[in-house]
This record gives structure tokens, C-alpha cells and sequence, in this order.
């Protein structure tokens, strides 16, 4: 029987965190779904469904997307301080994330609060993902090898910039090109950097 000091460090926690951690498609799992990380991140859609009632009222709009922020944070703090960090986690925070901001954003379009432009700049890192998915999904093989992504710093912040260029456009702050700018530039690094990831996976 091999020495238990010298096991994987996986198999060698505690508590919940004792089995090996599985980081592929294979280990999704409809019970995380209703673990508290998962249901922080999914209460980020029924806050998307009342965000279009706030229009107007820039208040409870500034309001709700503080509370979607406060979600998006405590999810991954929980997950990890509480070691539930599993891929079904990882998939749900990225999914209800952009459910949550392109339902605002499409709100905000059609008040004509925003324009057309002004989304294509906010959306760069959901254009960059988009891509990647595509280009996984026409390689079945690649798609087979690769692991559920999981949030970066450079995502999270790209996410927080997102927030407050929305945040300046319920304001109609003179300062919201500088906050779109901003939340466009770290789109494109945030997408630069899961593009890297995938290749240096693919490559592995």
C-alpha cells in the first residue's frame, strides 16, 4: 500500500475537499446546481428579469447591479473558503454572469440609452469568448481534452469594469466613453488571455 505521504495532494484533504478535484466536462454535476455557490450564481438570473423594471428609476438599476456584484464575489469566496470549487461552479458563474449583463445592456439598448457601438465595445471579451467556443465546437477532439474554464483576474476585472461603464450610462455620466474604453481594453486582454490558456492546454 503506498505511504500516505506521498499520495497526491488531492487525495490527502479533508472534509468535503478529500476526493480528487475533477476539472473536466465529464464532472458536471445537477447537485452543485443547489450548493450555495450555485444558487448565488443563479440568483443572478431573476435579478436580470427585474432589471428591465428599473429603467428610469436609476436608483434601484445602480442598486440592483450592486446586489449581481455582491453575488459574483461571495459565489467564488464561499466556493473557495468552504472548498466547493467544482467545474459545474465554474461553468454556472461564467454562464449566469452574461445572462445578467447582456440582459442589461439589451435593456438599456432598446430604452436607447446605449447604442449599438458602445455595446460592441463593452461586449469585446463575450466576442473573444465566443469565438473560442466556436472553434472548440467545430474540433470534437480539442472539445474532449479541454477543461471547464475558470474565472481569471483579468475576467473578474473586465467583469467590474463592465459594471461601472453601465453604472455611467444609467448616469449619463460625461465620463462614460472613458469607462467603456476601459471596460473594451480589458475585454480584449481578458479574451487574449483565455486564448492563450486554450493554446497552452491544447498544447500540454
Amino acid at each position: 500500500m503506498p505511504n500516505a505521504a506521498h499520495a497526491p495532494a488531492d487525495l490527502r484533504r479533508s472534509g468535503a475537499d478529500a476526493r480528487p478535484t475533477r476539472r473536466g466536462w465529464s464532472a458536471l454535476s445537477a447537485r452543485d446546481l443547489v450548493r450555495v455557490p450555485g444558487l448565488l450564481s443563479l440568483s443572478r438570473i431573476p435579478l436580470a428579469a427585474l432589471f428591465p423594471l428599473t429603467l428610469g428609476r436609476p436608483g434601484w438599476g445602480i442598486g440592483l447591479l450592486a446586489l449581481a456584484g455582491a453575488t459574483d464575489l461571495l459565489d467564488g469566496w464561499y466556493a473557495r473558503r468552504f472548498h466547493q470549487q467544482t467545474s459545474t461552479g465554474a461553468l454556472l458563474d461564467g454562464v449566469t454572469d452574461k445572462v445578467f449583463v447582456l440582459t442589461v445592456v439589451a435593456s438599456l439598448v432598446v430604452s436607447g440609452s446605449m447604442s449599438v457601438m458602445e455595446t460592441l465595445l463593452l461586449g469585446t471579451r463575450d466576442i473573444g469568448e465566443l469565438a473560442l467556443a466556436v472553434r472548440l465546437g467545430l474540433d470534437p477532439r480539442r472539445r474532449r481534452r479541454v477543461k471547464v474554464p475558470r474565472a481569471n483576474v483579468g475576467g473578474k476585472i473586465a467583469t467590474t469594469l463592465q459594471y461601472a461603464a453601465i453604472v455611467a450610462v444609467i448616469l449619463d455620466s460625461s465620463q462614460r466613453a472613458v469607462f467603456i474604453g476601459a471596460a473594451a481594453l480589458a475585454g480584449i486582454l481578458a479574451s487574449a488571455s483565455y486564448w492563450s490558456r486554450d493554446v497552452a492546454a491544447a498544447r500540454a
